[in-house]
């Protein structure tokens, strides 16, 4: 794969996967959790959150992408 698809898939991948946890992180309740749920604190907190979670989500893909092509040429 180009290096210039693999850097534009990489920046893809990895704006979708931390819209996607953001969309997640939602649906926990994080008043029972934290002393000031919607305080800046708190946001900032969930922006953390979804940031390492998409991150470590789009490596993954990205790395199961790796894999399976170099998977592919070891049987060529």
């Amino acid at each position: 794969m180009p290096t210039d698809l693999y850097g534009f898939l990489s920046i893809i991948l990895s704006i979708i996967f931390i819209g996607l946890s953001w969309w997640a992180l939602q649906s926990i309740r994080f008043e029972k959790i934290l002393k000031r749920p919607n305080g800046a604190q708190a946001k900032l907190l969930q922006i953390f959150l979804s940031i390492v979670i998409g991150y470590e989500l789009s490596r993954f893909f990205l790395d199961y992408l790796g894999w399976s092509m170099v998977f592919g040429n070891l049987f060529t």
